[in-house]
């Protein structure tokens, strides 16, 4: 793993030029600025090489650092810090004293990791990326997530409401590709935590606020921006530019078309678009590229048609006559359609989405 790493980050000049073409630091400046072991980089082939004369002079020797971890001399890697098998640290990363880097980890040139955070093995921190910061709670990541170039993940949140000192939180599960310059913020208090699951695509510039929820497939493109306790569930997609009002809820599979500004619950399956957006048809694209059998897919567009498309009395009658349907009761999607329709109509909830052009009157 180690050799593959040192291999991608000198094809990339990772180590930098500057800093393989000088003389080795004096071991007093050495000492005098960074407190952890000492790992010096060979001119010749711009690999760590261990000074291990020089390090059996000194006191410098970290038990929390593994032996095959690769640092080098310009980064500040404080001495509780846990750094474990394979992990390279670049020029001028800062690791803060209540971090865990994973095995395999690889930090890029001036990334940042900070408070109490731990990485996960096999994560990658491309250059300017900033992990975690100098406030109550954690930050948690798994296993073989890449955070972009210059993406802020894990610092305080923008709620006002947030008592300083209080402990706030973020979790992210595994294979998550976090892109150039997302701001994913934690929780507003310590009572709850901003959560992410696994294999999301976040496109760049995108922001994840506080208390948001986002469950596992999910796709979110340039400039998506989720307010404070919003919820994704699963295999959603938004377009470029959306806008996600606080406290809603997106259920899986929906789609959000580009520009829209959602203020309103998504239920399952459908489509939306526009400013204050509407529902626009369902997201047949999406079921086929997940699976879903022709028969399923039919079914579905049955409840569609006779929840939103039909003008005979109020959704919620419309909603019992397709439960009572013993076709569609057996079917799982459609019941999961249901049941996302009704949880859309909750009284803690914002409400469904509007129907455009089906809307009715007695609606």
């Amino acid at each position: 793993m180690l050799g593959i790493l040192r291999s991608q980050a000198r094809s990339l000049n990772f180590y930098g030029a500057s800093s393989c073409s000088v003389e080795l630091l004096p071991l007093a400046s050495v000492v005098a600025c960074f407190d952890r072991k000492v790992l010096f980089f060979s001119k010749s082939t711009g690999n760590p090489t261990p000074r291990s004369d020089l390090q059996a002079n000194t006191d410098i020797e970290r038990e929390n650092t593994s032996s095959s971890a690769s640092v080098h001399p310009t980064a500040i890697v404080h001495q509780g810090a846990i750094i474990q098998e394979d992990v390279v640290i670049g020029p001028y990363c800062t690791v803060g004293p209540a971090v865990k880097l994973g095995k395999g980890c690889l930090l890029y040139p001036n990334s940042h990791v900070l408070g109490a955070s731990e990485i996960g093995e096999g994560c990658i921190l491309h250059t300017g990326a900033i992990v975690g910061a100098d406030v109550p709670g954690c930050t948690t990541l798994g296993k073989k997530n890449v955070i972009g170039h210059y993406a802020v993940v894990g610092i305080k949140c923008q709620d006002l409401k947030y008592k300083e000192g209080d402990g706030c939180h973020l979790q992210i599960g595994n294979k998550n590709d976090i892109r150039e310059y997302v701001s994913i913020h934690r929780s507003s208090s310590s009572d709850d935590q901003t959560m992410i699951g696994n294999s999301n695509l976040i496109m760049g510039t995108c922001h994840v606020a506080h208390d948001c929820k986002i469950g596992d497939g999910n796709i979110l493109a340039n400039g998506t921006l989720l307010g404070g306790h919003v919820i994704l569930q699963d295999y959603v997609h938004t377009g470029g530019g959306v806008a996600v009002h606080q406290r809603c809820q997106i259920d899986s599979y929906a789609f959000v078309g580009g520009g829209s500004m959602v203020v309103r619950d998504v239920p399952m399956y459908v489509m939306v678009s526009g400013d204050r957006a509407q529902l626009s048809g369902l997201n047949v694209e999406g079921l086929r590229r997940h699976n879903f059998g022709e028969n399923e897919m039919r079914k579905i567009k049955k409840a569609y048609q006779r929840l939103f498309m039909s003008s005979d009395g109020k959704l919620e009658d419309r909603l019992a006559n397709l439960e009572a349907s013993e076709e569609m009761a057996s079917t799982p999607a459609v019941v999961q359609m249901i049941n996302s329709v009704k949880g859309c109509l909750q009284e803690n909830r914002r409400g469904i989405c509007e129907f455009g052009r089906w809307k009715t009157a007695a609606e």
